[in-house]
């Protein structure tokens, strides 16, 4: 993956169309701004109970936004990152809807995980109480065969999304054969969405066990020898992200967006500073995605402590509901369904009360420190919350989820605060000083220099969390004078 700013966007979401109008688009006013793509999932359907993150067919693009030919000529133009979703697939899939007809005789028994898979002696209260659960209720639904037997099977997001036994040799098969289309379609990344809850096993928590590393490892290892890279999604505590980051290509740094929230919040750098000097370098980084805003990354665990107190947190979280007026609150929790314990949802450019500057110091931020960046299309555009959507869907994320108004596009990309960000997204891409070394350094009273340097090349951001001020200070050779900018 190159060190350049990367995209995330849904195809239809952003272009009103399909991969053609996406091409169309990097072609024409996107042209030489982003280095690589994610699109999110792209699967047949791509408006399933989970935006595309449920998918009937795995190996089929959804029809009306394209097909593998198109993929491929994208990652002819960029290079290209899509998902692999390891955990689960769609109940609607005609796979399960098979083996829910013909049981053991189906082609498909063995691909779904049972009750039986994991406890095949029965589960005691301790052991069931202990599996770690991202959202409230209980991780099996009930179903129904055409005999009328009952079958208990593992759903750990919804009963929509049926979980696929990885051990079995037809959950090994299913997943290779993504990889190879993968491959041929000239893909050369993927994002291991919900990897952390792939593995279940008896009397454990069932997410993050040294069996889920082992299956991570083994998975990175064989994408590796088909020329693909991995990216491993997993919201946790973040230690174990520390962990996960010695054993792949990349990994998420899913705290540093709360950890900027907190400091242009509180007006420090302190926590902020601590992690940048411990996180992992082999990361991509983000502000926004299809997802909420993470909580858990920078939380306790049990009585280990985290990278901001609780009642910092707390603070955090309160401060984005009244940054909104009340809107994220809407979306988050109990109040919206589908919905995630450890994010608030909310887009990032509301979360930061639409202030352009405070929005542009954040971006800056994450360009300067370690890991190759992505934004998300709402963010890239500096959207503000969906409530229409929200409103229609009642699904807490699809606040962050806009459809784009194709007639609005060329209005919002030369808005001023679109336009500084495209400005820093280019000297990030084209500064040679961030293919070199990082260090951050306290100078001052809650101001910290982000400095990087290549040879003779060299990109400093200067940042006071105090009154939120900031320099960029760069030069490309030892002949150039330093150049200094406001972002």
């Amino acid at each position: 993956m190159k060190n350049q700013v990367q995209l995330i966007t849904y195809v239809d979401r952003l272009t009103g169309g399909g991969f053609t109008e996406l091409i169309q688009l990097l072609k024409g006013p996107l042209k030489g701004i982003f280095g690589g793509i994610h699109v999110l999932p792209f699967f047949d359907p791509i408006d399933g109970a989970d935006a595309g993150f449920d998918p009937t067919d795995h190996l089929k693009v959804d029809p009306r936004i394209g097909n593998w030919k198109q993929v491929k000529n994208l990652s002819q133009q960029l290079d290209v990152m899509a998902d692999i979703i390891v955990n689960h697939v769609s109940s609607d899939s005609p796979a399960f809807q098979d083996y829910l007809e013909k049981g053991v005789a189906s082609d498909y028994n063995g691909l779904f995980l049972t009750f039986d898979d994991v406890f095949p002696m029965g589960a005691t209260e301790t052991q069931l109480m202990s599996i770690y659960r991202p959202r409230p209720g209980f991780p099996l639904s009930r179903y129904t065969m055409q005999d009328g037997s009952e079958r208990l099977i593992w759903t750990t997001f919804t009963p929509k999304q049926i979980d696929i036994n990885v051990y079995h040799d037809k959950g090994k098969a299913y997943l290779d054969a993504i990889l190879k289309l993968y491959q041929s379609a000239g893909i050369t990344m993927v994002r291991l969405d919900a990897a952390g809850y792939a593995i279940k096993k008896a009397g454990t928590s069932c997410f993050m066990i040294p069996e889920t590393f082992a299956f991570i490892h083994d998975f990175s290892n064989q994408a590796k020898k088909k020329g693909i890279e991995v990216l491993v999604e997993i919201h946790s505590y973040f230690q174990t992200q520390i962990e996960i980051a010695k054993q792949v290509s990349y990994v998420y740094d899913f705290a540093l967006p709360p950890l900027l929230l907190h400091a242009l919040f509180k007006g420090t750098g302190r926590y902020l500073h601590r992690w940048l000097e411990i996180s992992p370098r082999n990361c991509v980084t983000v502000l926004d995605t299809h997802d909420g805003i993470g909580v858990v990354d920078i939380g306790s665990e049990g009585n280990r402590p985290g990278l901001v107190p609780d009642e910092d947190i707390d603070f955090m979280v309160e401060t984005i509901h009244e940054n909104t007026g009340g809107e994220s609150r809407k979306a988050t929790g109990a109040a919206a369904s589908n919905l995630d314990l450890y994010q608030v949802n909310c887009t990032y450019f509301d979360a930061l009360a639409r202030n352009e500057g405070d929005y542009i110091l954040a971006r800056a931020i994450q360009f300067f420190v370690p890991g190759i960046p992505q934004i998300y299309y709402a963010g890239f555009l500096a959207e503000t919350n969906d409530m229409e959507l929200l409103a229609k869907t009642g699904t807490g994320r699809d606040i962050n989820r806009p459809y784009i108004d194709q007639s609005r596009l060329p209005i919002i990309l030369e808005r001023p605060v679109v336009q500084r960000l495209i400005k820093l997204i280019r000297f990030r891409n084209d500064h040679p000083a961030f293919q070199g070394k990082f260090r951050i350094t306290p100078s001052g009273d809650e101001t910290y220099r982000f400095t990087w340097n290549h040879l003779n090349a060299m990109a400093e951001l200067i940042v006071n969390f105090t009154d939120k001020k900031s320099t960029i200070r760069s030069r490309s050779n030892a002949s150039d004078q330093i150049t200094t900018w406001e972002p």
